[in-house]
């Protein structure tokens, strides 16, 4: 088979994203196919809008009878893994500006990226869908394989009690960096009508300061660790995982913690919603489900069964079934 590339702009250790294209790139090798991984080599101190004209540049004129897999916007792709959703309906859900250069360049860049792969991937039918209602595009042009993780088994987490003093409550967990879009005030107004929890917060944020203080104001019991290596631990300790975010094609973080036998919580608006009993489904940001997450709290029967009822439909989402369906899809557009 023909060597197989995949782009995307930058690496980033946390990203969900990034750590998805070595999970891919690593089961593809193991089965016996060559591949490799386009980074962008423009300058960090650029501007992200120069970086995507840059890198476009970079990919597209040297093309040749390359095969180009992406996970980045550019518009020459064989294959477009729409990962990052369609950013025309992210500005709405944001409300952003399009007149902000980046979002005019991504824009230009998506429209004609849309209309040039051969094949379009989307992680979850709610992106299927926007694909198709924003830019026209034939629906047989797009297949939906929802994302994959490892499963692995519960990780030992007594450091992790011993470092945060953890007695006997129960463990509420949201991990994800970008805190506003992906929804930690939602989170902390959510967990400040509960009793009986600790909250851990993981994951980057430029503004911690104002999380940590309206976590003060509503008075909850609310640890914010930062980007952690080890969040495998958080998961193996959580109990519920709450994830009200406003835009996400598909959030790794929900697949994840229900492979690691946690209660989840997601709104309608992510696309990884749409593997989880309704029950659980936010309608949006501000559906707290108070009622609910107290009773799981308070009842440890109901809270075990649903923990079990997670990790059995994880188990249908593992990385290997990911990339044989993924593999199915090169090997149609190769052919």
């Amino acid at each position: 088979m023909q060597k197989i590339t995949f782009l995307r702009l930058k690496k980033n250790k946390f990203g969900g994203a990034e750590n998805y294209l070595v999970r891919l790139s690593d089961g593809l090798k193991k089965l016996g196919i060559e591949v490799e991984i386009k980074y962008s080599s423009a300058p960090k101190f650029l501007a992200s809008w120069i970086k995507a004209i840059w890198y476009n540049l970079e990919v597209c004129l040297n093309k040749k009878d390359k095969f180009y897999f992406s996970l980045e916007r550019v518009v020459c792709p064989d294959i477009y893994r729409a990962g990052d959703g369609v950013h025309k309906v992210f500005l709405e859900v944001e409300k952003k500006s399009k007149f902000n250069p980046l979002h005019l360049v991504y824009l230009f860049i998506e429209k004609r990226m849309f209309k040039n792969a051969k094949k379009i991937i989307a992680n979850s039918q709610m992106v299927k869908k926007q694909i198709i209602n924003t830019y026209n595009i034939n629906p047989q042009k797009v297949e939906v394989i929802y994302n994959g993780v490892p499963i692995k088994k519960i990780a030992n987490f007594d450091d992790i009690k011993k470092e945060f003093n953890i007695q006997n409550e129960k463990i509420l967990l949201y991990v994800g960096s970008g805190f506003k879009r992906k929804g930690v005030e939602e989170v902390l107004e959510i967990v400040s009508k509960l009793k009986n929890y600790k909250l851990f917060i993981v994951g980057k944020e430029k503004k911690m300061d104002y999380y940590k203080n309206l976590a003060k104001e509503l008075n909850v019991n609310a640890i914010f660790t930062g980007p952690r290596s080890d969040v495998n631990k958080f998961y193996s300790m959580a109990d519920i995982f709450i994830f009200p975010t406003h835009y996400e094609p598909f959030s790794n973080v929900v697949l994840e913690a229900m492979s690691y036998k946690c209660v989840v919580f997601t709104t309608a608006q992510n696309g990884a919603s749409e593997i989880l009993d309704k029950s659980f489904v936010m309608k949006n940001p501000k559906d707290y489900k108070i009622e609910l997450i107290q009773k799981l709290l308070d009842d440890e029967n109901y809270l075990n069964e649903i923990k079990e009822k997670n990790y059995q439909i994880a188990q249908n989402f593992s990385i290997e079934k990911n990339v044989n369906e993924t593999l199915k899809v090169i090997n149609e557009t190769i052919n």
